[in-house]
């Protein structure tokens, strides 16, 4: 069933033109993750993107951790406004309202892990007791639960879609952790880094596409998302 539309100025407080910036964010938010990952890449030739994976480019020690850093905090600032936005559209949806509050979760908890329990380079896990995973793997239950909740609000087609992402990032995600005890042995991990980008890119391709859906929406004339359905 496709999302109904209701008068924005009945059932939403936030000006039209606000909430659309709202929801451009998300799109920018996923391009500019990918151009922090490609330009911190150039930054390190060392760095193997194919077998290294994202983390490591902000490890404590890495040449690459203080750019990362800063431009992970503006990443979190559109992540964190495109929720937001996703809440504010979903004026008659409890299950969008919850998608754009995880949303928010999972970029404050990522950027919270990523500042202050860092990884370490390579040749310092060895040692243990990081809280880098315990942070990464909680960011990651927000993010699959703003999946969840946000396709439970939205047509048949991107119910569909978010299923077959969902299906990505644990087979990818699930089979990137099976290097990690190669990682911290000191052994070699081909492809690693490769296929996390897989799992990782594919999270921020279905936000580009939940902002293009909700935008679609925004579009028709005095309308607001209002479906649970």
């Amino acid at each position: 069933m496709e999302p109904a539309a209701v008068p924005v100025g009945k059932h939403s407080q936030t000006p039209e033109k606000i909430l659309r910036g709202l929801l451009i964010c998300g799109i920018i938010s996923s391009l500019l993750y990918v151009s922090i990952d490609i330009l911190a890449i150039m930054r390190w030739e060392a760095y193997s993107w194919t077998d290294q994976n994202i983390s490591e480019l902000n490890a404590i020690g890495a040449p690459t951790r203080p750019l990362v850093i800063s431009l992970f905090g503006v990443y979190t600032v559109f992540v964190t406004a495109f929720g937001m936005g996703v809440w504010a559209t979903g004026s008659r949806s409890r299950a969008l309202r919850i998608a754009g509050i995880l949303l928010v979760g999972y970029a404050l908890t990522g950027f919270g892990t990523g500042l202050f329990f860092p990884m370490q380079l390579r040749e310092g896990l060895a040692g243990g007791g990081s809280m880098h995973p315990i942070g990464t793997f909680v960011s990651s239950l927000f993010f699959l639960g703003a999946m969840w909740f946000a396709a439970a609000a939205q047509g048949k087609w991107f119910r569909l879609y978010t299923i077959m992402t969902v299906l990505i990032v644990i087979v990818f995600g699930a089979w990137t952790s099976m290097d990690v005890p190669r990682m911290i042995a000191q052994l070699p991990t081909p492809w690693m880094g490769l296929k996390e980008r897989i799992n990782i890119y594919s999270m921020m391709l279905w936000v580009m596409v939940l902002a293009a859906s909700l935008l679609r929406v925004k579009m028709r004339p005095g309308a607001i998302y209002c479906s649970d359905s």
